[in-house]
């Protein structure tokens, strides 16, 4: 067989060429590498002999310069072995113009496919050739046209736009670019921390503020103007081939059954078919990919981590299921879930039971079995048609070849070929493309003699197994066969990673020579997908790779190294976590998700101190990620693999660990008990800070007659000789002092930690101690100050994309645009955070907005919407735990209210002892200070003023040092004073003195009429 003489030439990264059959022309020498890239920038056109001197030689050419380039011309003749022509006006690199990777790139570009133009680029253009004058002014045209499609066009992954913003900065219409996608996938936080940091740039460097273009973006994010994608689908660089029929019938079948389920063998494009029904559904579509779980995994969590359900409370692991359920329930949705096939059953379950409860909701699945579930619609998903040169196969082969062989054409002769070669591959889709991206290097002719050829074999052999799946094997294995032993390397050892890589992390795993130029040249054999700065296989050529890694003796090694490379990444991440480097670090690790995961698994079977390590570590990132519960149960996972005693060294991370999983209710046998305030055994505070978190979290609210001292120690535990652990004790003690309604001091210590937070630039800490303080200033009688404190804090929040804290921080305000008069902007603000708590499917959340609303009815006069509101709120709101009990107890107060101005007294006081024994029960003075306020209102309309002055003074003493802002409590001090008249500060005092007992049985003795 003829061998094919062509060489393609690289320069959109490191010069490179390559021979047909892939393997690399080593061009060494730097005057030889000069020639050559001088030559490839003009390919097909002549370029001067003066040119030519100047690259080699600069400005001090060698005596007799003509001879001395004919020399170098060649040896680059016989190097590379393509023809060099000599004319009287230069010398020309007779190629394709279409053998260069940048001339493809220019005229992919021309003709309107900007995404695959970009996937072109390995790197900067030329960047190996030096300062060459005639290399700079080719790769700045280049990456000029580059960032030009980048920024007209919304093709460029985040990744490749994080790149190009981090090159360029002051590229504003670049960087206006990035947060517009950022905030539309979600990630606002990365937005708004972008802006900043750009701004910044701006002022120190070229002394100017953000232009129109960039301020209009961030405005846009700020006030949440840029709607989030209606389609969160994973991008396609390439068109879909032949399924204009199948996309048709998948789209009929979504009108008539709300569960529909493409069947079919691996590479007959199930993914792809159902990615563009679900682009062109006119509703809100979202991607679920199945892939990375392991059999066997949590498939409800894994949903509700893929549709960015954020944990930000505090309250116990909700079930992922009815979570998934709420934020579902009343949005019109397809949810696409897609490789099902190894988690078929609780993939079935899971989409029956939301199914029921979700009216909007409909489900498209891929597997290669059905599911199984009543109601479902199977849509086996065909092979391409392959009857002749007008068939989707024949078009699709085509398509692909012209991709990476731009002078590839159907003609009379390579026509048959290529109806032949799509017969052999029965329609396959990925057969197909795998077989195309070989005319890269192969004639068509060659490719088709060269399958013939593993047909044959495979004929011979066992006939086990369905035909298709046969049939992509041997394709599978075929390319496996044309790879040389670096490709064929890398190719099986990048299958420990899990949602993909990043070529450095394929380096430091793979531990491959060559990496950086083996895995580009696996993308072009289409092996591997290129997706921004991550590279990944396929499920099916993933499964062959891995097969032939665990034949190769090496996956334990591969594994440990995995597991070791991403232990080293958060751990470097770590400290930058608690500074201003939070929000890129996040963005960094969330894409590292899947490998994380992997990694603590494998180790938790092999190596009990690294896996301790790794989720010891991870529980911070998942922490603020919003990923609470999932970092629990991975927490407990190793925990349960280790046992209770940690091997030597990993005490501290063993611990964290235990209980990081029984801060979310899971129970572990020989779990401390973190209401000691410090973690028995350890003299000092931890040294790691999340542990700290933890512990102080976990003492929860103080008892009513907790002593300064204890306070004390409790920070004590806390503190460590690092600024932010000690800006977090600062935090402890105030929150303690806070709820025992000690404002001066509490306001002390939440203004040191506010403070030492911002030194670090953490912005959790700062959003924590921010929301404190604006309770404290509310508290002070501040109303202005509180909201402009809160307002820095939802700021914050939105950053961190923390939808559910945001919802729980406008009802907050809401409460204090009421005690202000604005019954408007409080209705605003409540009807917001059920719009955002419903999303997220945090069901206190919305009962919180719900008795927003009852109050605002209330205070409308509008009584039956009011009863309407709190009806709602008890529904929703679960029981159990402090803060939805809490919750409860407030709808009680405001439900009581409502019946007391209503004239049925019996019933408010009904209301107010179901309030007032949960608050007892709790210790909690703040919902018990609400319910004493009540009973004077009751007073009050009662006539009996001495008892509304002695249930005042009483609720003041609750409350401690905070002000009274609220107008129903003013209104009723003042009735209370005027029936008492020059009393009313001794019985007030009175009441303040109260022992709890005392206060029990005063509430216990309500007006004869009001009895139940």
């Amino acid at each position: 067989m003829r061998e094919d003489p062509r060489v393609r030439f690289g320069v959109l990264g490191p010069m490179v060429a390559r021979r047909a059959d892939g393997s690399e022309v080593r061009v060494g020498g730097p005057r030889l590498r000069a020639l050559l890239a001088v030559l490839v920038v003009d390919a097909g056109r002549v370029v001067g002999v003066d040119r030519v001197s100047e690259a080699l030689y600069g400005s001090e050419p060698p005596v007799g310069v003509g001879n001395a380039i004919q020399s170098q011309v060649s040896r680059l003749r016989s190097l590379v072995g393509v023809e060099v022509e000599r004319s009287p006006a230069g010398y020309r690199l007779a190629v394709d113009p279409g053998e260069v990777d940048a001339l493809r790139f220019e005229e992919l570009v021309a003709r309107g496919r900007p995404g695959e133009a970009l996937a072109l680029w390995r790197g900067p253009a030329l960047r190996d050739v030096g300062d060459a004058p005639f290399a700079a002014v080719a790769a700045a045209r280049w990456e000029e046209l580059r960032l030009r499609v980048v920024e007209d066009h919304d093709v460029a992954p985040v990744g490749l736009l994080r790149e190009l913003v981090a090159a360029h900065p002051t590229r504003e219409r670049l960087v206006a670019r990035l947060m517009r996608v950022l905030h539309r996938e979600g990630r606002q936080a990365e937005a708004l921390e972008l802006f900043g940091r750009v701004r910044g740039v701006l002022a120190d460097g070229l002394g100017a503020d953000p232009s129109p273009v960039l301020a209009a973006a961030h405005g846009e994010v700020v006030r949440g103007d840029v709607p989030r994608a209606r389609h969160v689908l994973p991008a396609q660089l390439t068109g879909l081939v032949g399924r204009d029929g199948e996309v048709r019938l998948v789209t009929a079948a979504l009108g008539a059954s709300r569960l529909v389920t493409l069947t079919g063998p691996g590479g007959v494009g199930k993914t792809r078919l159902a990615v563009e029904v679900a682009g062109r559904d006119p509703g809100e579509a979202l991607f679920v990919d199945l892939a990375p779980l392991a059999v066997g995994g949590d498939v409800p969590r894994a949903v509700v981590s893929a549709l960015g359900l954020r944990e930000d409370g505090l309250r116990p692991a909700p079930d992922p299921v009815e979570r998934l359920v709420e934020a579902l329930r009343d949005r019109p949705v397809l949810v696409v879930l897609d490789n099902c096939e190894h988690v078929v059953e609780d993939a079935a379950a899971l989409a029956g039971r939301l199914l029921a409860a979700c009216a909007g909701l409909r489900v498209l699945a891929t597997s290669r079995e059905a599911l199984g579930v009543t109601g479902e619609a199977v849509r086996p998903v065909p092979p391409l048609g392959s009857d002749g040169v007008g068939s989707a196969a024949v078009r699709l082969f085509a398509e692909r070849a012209v991709a990476v062989s731009p002078s590839f054409r159907l003609d009379p002769v390579t026509a048959g070929v290529v109806v032949d070669i799509c017969r052999a591959l029965e329609g396959l889709p990925l057969a197909i493309e795998l077989a195309a991206a070989r005319v890269r290097s192969l004639p068509v002719s060659e490719v088709a003699a060269r399958l013939g050829d593993r047909f044959r074999l495979l004929s011979r052999g066992s006939r086990g197994g369905a035909p298709r799946h046969r049939t992509l094997h041997a394709v599978v294995e075929w390319s496996w066969g044309l790879l040389d032993d670096g490709e064929r390397a890398l190719a099986r050892r990048l299958t420990v990673f899990r949602g993909g890589a990043t070529l450095s992390a394929a380096v430091a795993v793979c531990g491959v020579a060559g990496t950086d130029e083996l895995l580009p040249s696996l993308a072009d054999k289409s092996l591997v997908e290129v997706s921004g700065d991550r590279y990944r296989m396929s499920d099916t050529i993933r499964a062959f790779c891995a097969g032939r890694l665990a034949e190769s003796g090496e996956e334990e090694v591969l594994r440990r190294a995995h597991a070791e490379h991403f232990a080293a990444l958060v751990a470097e991440a770590s400290p930058h976590l608690y500074g201003s480097g939070q929000l890129a670090w996040l963005g960094r690790l969330a894409a590292e998700h899947g490998n994380f995961l992997a990694a603590v698994r494998w180790a938790a079977g092999r190596d009990h101190g690294l896996a301790l390590r790794l989720a010891a570590d991870l529980g911070w990132p998942l922490w603020l990620r919003g990923l609470r519960s999932e970092g629990a149960a991975l927490a407990a996972e190793v925990v349960r693999a280790v046992g209770p005693v940690p091997p030597a060294g990993v005490a501290e991370e063993h611990l964290l660990c235990v209980v990081n999983a029984s801060s979310t209710g899971v129970g572990l046998p020989g779990a401390p008990s973190p209401r000691e305030p410090t973690p028995e055994g350890f003299a000092g505070p931890p040294t790691r800070p999340f542990l700290s978190v933890l512990w102080g979290l976990a003492h929860g609210v103080p008892r009513m007659d907790l002593r300064e001292a204890e306070v004390l120690r409790m920070r004590a535990s806390l503190l460590a000789t690092d600024p932010w652990s000690r800006a977090l004790g600062r935090l402890g003690s105030g929150m303690q002092h806070q709820y025992l309604g000690r404002v001066g001091v509490a306001w002390e210590e939440h203004t040191a930690a506010l403070a030492g937070f911002r030194a670090v630039g953490e912005r959790w800490g700062m959003s924590m101690a921010l929301s404190q303080l604006a309770e404290l200033a509310r508290a002070r009688g501040d109303l202005a100050g509180a909201v402009g404190f809160l307002d820095e804090a939802l700021a914050l929040s939105r950053q961190f994309g923390a939808t559910e804290h945001t919802a729980s921080l406008l009802c907050r305000r809401s409460e204090w645009a009421l005690h202000a008069g604005d019954l408007d902007g409080a209705a605003a603000d409540v009807e917001r955070a059920a719009d955002l708590a419903r999303s997220q499917g945090v069901v206190e959340t919305v009962a919180q907005a719900w008795l927003g609303m009852a109050e605002v009815a209330r205070r409308r006069g509008d009584p039956g919407a009011a009863r309407r509101w709190c009806a709602e709120a008890l529904r929703v709101c679960p029981e159990g735990w402090f803060g939805s009990d809490e919750t409860r107890s407030l709808v009680h107060v405001t439900a009581g209210r409502v019946e007391l101005e209503c004239g049925d007294q019996g019933a408010a006081v009904r209301r107010w002892r179901l309030a007032a024994g949960t608050a007892l029960g709790w210790g909690n003075q703040v919902v018990l200070a609400r319910v004493v306020d009540a009973h004077a209102a009751l007073a009050v309309v009662v006539g009996d003023g001495a008892r509304a002055a002695l249930l005042a003074g009483a609720a003041r003493g609750l409350r401690g040092e905070v002000a009274v802002v609220d107008p129903d409590v003013l209104e009723v001090e003042r009735a209370a004073r005027e029936a008492v008249g020059d009393g009313f500060d001794a019985v007030s005092a009175r009441g303040a003195a109260l022992g709890r007992d005392e206060l029990v049985a005063l509430l216990d003795t309500a007006p004869a009429d009001t009895a139940p």
